[in-house]
């Protein structure tokens, strides 16, 4: 059976590669990289090391998943929402302020919980969580509709680089 056809796919982590794309390998052996669905990991350096240590500790390898299908990325990448224990590993990302929603795909990739995430990323931006402590990044108000928001682009300068972030 191919690795993309199943809409779940049981598996098993084999470890974070990086900016919110893990390997995992299925019950018949078959490997394939996933790309974390409807979200975005902070591309300055010192908040996506932060981003890719919170992944690997909340998907350590071996530990047993479950990768909802979301699409298909490049290369064949699936684009999907990890589960480990029942919990969605993308939304825990956003509620701790790890990762923003991903709105060019919230309402398509994640359409079920995209009120989840958007909720997640307000209160993770009110308590200054994550990226949102001592930020100067701009949420706009979400526009709530069943196509996809227009994107902008808000980027944030430091010495380590350029920081883009979808609102």
């Amino acid at each position: 059976m191919d690795f993309t056809q199943l809409m779940l796919i049981l598996s098993t982590d084999e470890g974070v590669v990086d900016d919110g794309t893990n390997r995992a390998k299925n019950n018949e052996g078959e490997a394939a990289t996933i790309k974390l669905a409807c979200i975005h990991i902070p591309t300055r350096k010192s908040r996506r090391e932060e981003a890719n240590q919170r992944l690997k500790e909340l998907l350590p390898s071996d530990n047993p998943v479950v990768i909802r299908f979301a699409d298909t990325y490049q290369d064949s990448q699936i684009v999907g929402e990890v589960f480990s224990n029942n919990k969605s590993i993308n939304l825990q990302m956003v509620e701790e302020g790890r990762a923003v929603v991903d709105r060019t795909s919230v309402d398509t990739d994640c359409y079920e919980s995209r009120i989840e995430y958007l909720v997640a990323e307000a209160n993770a931006k009110q308590r200054g969580l994550g990226l949102w402590k001592n930020s100067r990044y701009v949420m706009k108000s979400p526009v709530l509709t069943h196509q996809p928001p227009a994107t902008t682009h808000e980027f944030e300068a430091s010495d380590e680089g350029l920081d883009v972030v979808f609102i």
